[in-house]
């Protein structure tokens, strides 16, 4: 199995679903596919690690990768065809560059990719062996009871793929409690319906039967993330 690709098409469904307004749903299926079965928490984990900077030395490198590949191999091996397959059907239309090749190549038992493998453990050992820059970053908590760490990087990567006014946005909204969020969409949903209210009060009657419209679905909408960033935003764009 190419994790690598699995988790580069997970990646790119998440960071996609925010722009096609079907985060939601697919955040559940995340949740339910990836974060509460510890044997793919584990491989997030492992190619996560991989791929990051460590600055360690040549012998903790190689120490490093040698654990990280028996991690995979007694991770990999409990996969049931159905818990695999589950995943492959929910990224199946998903088309992608793999970004974990040399990973993959690693923790290949192909041994036709014997000469890959060898070259991708010298770029990764490389790549350990770098210090990490010192950026700041923010931590993005979800509240999912499940949510654990190898989660936070998983959806940070997706995360730098939106540009920077909706990372922001998005960044702001995941991390509120749910009473603050409960708060934040009454306010927003009650201020935008007085917004609309008054916009009928100088407008065509055909005008004023779309906005009455607007207002219905409104008024429908559940207190949620996905609705406030959307009430939030048709309110901001009046």
């Amino acid at each position: 199995m190419k994790f690598g690709i699995l988790k580069t098409k997970i990646e790119k469904l998440l960071s996609e679903s925010y722009k096609k307004d079907t985060f939601k749903h697919e955040i559940k299926k995340f949740k339910t596919l990836v974060l509460e079965s510890n044997k793919f928490a584990k491989l997030f984990q492992v190619y996560n690690e991989l791929n990051s900077n460590k600055g360690l030395d040549e012998t903790s490198a190689n120490d490093f990768i040698n654990e990280c590949i028996k991690i995979y191999e007694n991770t990999v091996n409990k996969i049931t065809v159905k818990e695999l397959t589950l995943i492959e059907n929910w990224v199946k239309d998903v088309t992608v560059k793999n970004e974990y090749e040399r990973i993959d190549n690693l923790l290949s038992n192909d041994i036709t990719l014997l000469e890959k493998k060898i070259e991708s453990r010298k770029i990764i050992r490389e790549s350990i062996k770098q210090k990490s820059e010192n950026k700041k970053s923010e931590s993005v908590k979800l509240p999912l009871s499940t949510m654990i760490n190898v989660a936070n990087k998983s959806l940070s990567n997706f995360i730098e793929g939106l540009n920077e006014s909706e990372k922001n946005e998005l960044k702001s909204v995941l991390t509120i409690s749910e009473s603050e969020l409960n708060s934040k969409f009454n306010s927003t949903k009650q201020e935008l319906l007085d917004k609309l209210n008054s916009l009928k009060e100088s407008v065509d009657n055909e005008t004023k039967e779309k906005i009455n419209e607007t207002i219905s679905k409104v008024s429908s909408e559940e207190c949620d993330r996905v609705n406030y960033i959307k009430l939030k935003n048709l309110k901001e764009n009046l």
